[in-house]
């Protein structure tokens, strides 16, 4: 009787950025734009020989009423600038950033992975994002220029210009002559020719193919279409369903699309963020995830909250008294600019009756209600509980590994890399050392072939 091999487990870390995530009252609490903060936490992931770490982006302020919203800013830093940096004081962690496809263009964005890739040999990751809002827009004189059903249409065209512009050199265009040892240069190297719909441009790449024959590439939509893009382009997938029965939904739907696209089950990893609260014990664990999600939704932090279903100024209301009696605002919300959330609840009305039903049922007060609705702690308990849990879920084909993300920066992921990463190895889940140079090998992912023969990238003549 054969036995399933185990898998392996894929681990990375996540900074959190600016967010309620982190308990910023918490003496350990550092900086999230200070370079220190960033090194320590990339090299304490390297320590515990995660994948990657990955950074989120931001392009604008978030603002509610009006105002900067307060509760959460503290800077956002260029991200290539940031992955630049860390290059040159880790060896082995991949760096993935979240590059916009909406507020860029295919050439800049393709050659500064290109350039991070060579820079770290062969250690770069593109987490592909779209945006459709005007409020981002407006940062760019591009404010309400792309049709939200649209944004999906430009990102597949820029992914694949992109690539087109990673494989115009296909390895074989430089080579030293036999004898006289000079490099000859082919008249194919860099050449590209684009015409689409949204992107019509024609010329030479100036940045031969890199290390990983292209740098990883990640998704992070979950609609259906954000899905089939998944299944089409990415090499990985950063997801929100850490649960077993929803990850293995997940898990199988976004799997079960690959064939059409030609892809094999392993040439896509499905890796979503996780959060966890660890204790000697597993109650202490409980007891302290209790007190982080105190910490993590104070009663301003609660009103603001409500405020993005509701659309309309609650400041009035006490954050441990009942919900409001008035109904949402229906229609495009106002009060909330920049929230990801506020795109979460599609039917405010619906949503609120379902918050109070809950409310009224547990006596709840509209702190206690955030804090039941919104997202907490994925793992819980003592190390031992922990690599028990997440090794549980990735045998269970609920997930390839998790993007974890600590409530403390830049310190949180330290007990982590101490307690629960020693067990995993124990297991046999997971690495003791690097094996490989690049993050397509940390991933188990193949080098890509280039999309074209060289021969079909001449350009136009002029």
């Amino acid at each position: 009787m054969s036995t399933k091999p185990l898998k392996q487990i894929h681990l990375a870390a996540h900074f959190p950025g600016v967010n309620n995530t982190t308990v910023w009252s918490d003496p350990a609490a550092g900086s999230h734009i200070d370079f220190d903060s960033f090194v320590h936490f990339a090299q304490t992931a390297e320590r515990a020989k995660f994948d990657f770490l990955f950074l989120a982006e931001g392009l604008r302020l978030r603002e509610q009423g009006g105002k900067i919203y307060d509760l959460d800013v503290v800077g956002r830093p260029d991200t290539f600038t940031v992955l630049a940096a860390l290059a040159a004081v880790t060896e082995h962690l991949g760096l993935t950033g979240t590059i916009n496809s909406t507020f860029n263009e295919p050439y800049e964005v393709a050659r500064q992975f290109a350039s991070l890739d060579h820079l770290t040999g062969g250690r770069a990751a593109w987490n592909v994002v779209t945006s459709w809002d005007a409020f981002t827009g407006e940062n760019f004189r591009r404010g309400g220029f792309l049709p939200r059903n649209e944004r999906y249409t430009r990102a597949r065209e820029f992914l694949e210009t992109a690539t087109e512009l990673f494989d115009s050199w296909d390895g074989t265009e430089i080579a030293a002559d036999p004898v006289t040892g000079v490099f000859l240069r082919d008249a194919r190297a860099g050449a590209f020719a684009h015409h689409g719909r949204h992107f019509d441009i024609e010329g030479r790449f100036n940045v031969p193919r890199s290390p990983q024959g292209r740098p990883v590439v990640f998704q992070a939509g979950d609609s259906d279409e954000g899905r089939e893009f998944a299944a089409a382009r990415a090499d990985a997938v950063f997801g929100r369903h850490a649960t077993l029965q929803e990850g293995r939904a997940f898990y199988a739907d976004v799997k079960g699309r690959l064939a059409r696209h030609g892809r094999r089950h392993e040439d896509l990893k499905i890796l979503p963020a996780a959060t966890f609260v660890l204790g000697d014990t597993d109650a202490e664990a409980r007891e302290l995830a209790h007190e982080v999600r105190r910490l993590q939704v104070s009663g301003q932090t609660a009103i603001k909250y409500l405020e993005h279903v509701w659309n309309r100024d609650l400041s009035g209301h006490d954050p441990d008294g009942p919900l409001p009696a008035t109904d949402p605002v229906p229609g495009e919300n106002t009060v909330a600019l920049g929230r990801a959330s506020v795109r979460q609840f599609r039917d405010p009305l619906a949503t609120a009756r379902e918050w109070r039903a809950l409310a009224e049922a547990k006596n709840l007060s509209i702190r206690e209600l955030v804090i039941a609705v919104t997202a907490r702690q994925t793992f819980v308990g003592s190390a031992a509980t922990v690599a028990g849990a997440i090794d549980t879920l990735v045998q269970a084909d609920a997930a390839d590994g998790f993007i974890l993300v600590p409530h403390l920066t830049p310190g949180g992921l330290d007990v982590f890399a101490d307690t629960v990463v020693p067990l995993l190895q124990e297991r046999g889940v997971f690495r003791t050392e690097y094996t490989g140079s690049t993050l397509r090998e940390h991933l188990g992912l193949a080098v890509p072939q280039p999309v074209r023969p060289a021969g079909d990238r001449q350009p136009a003549a002029r």
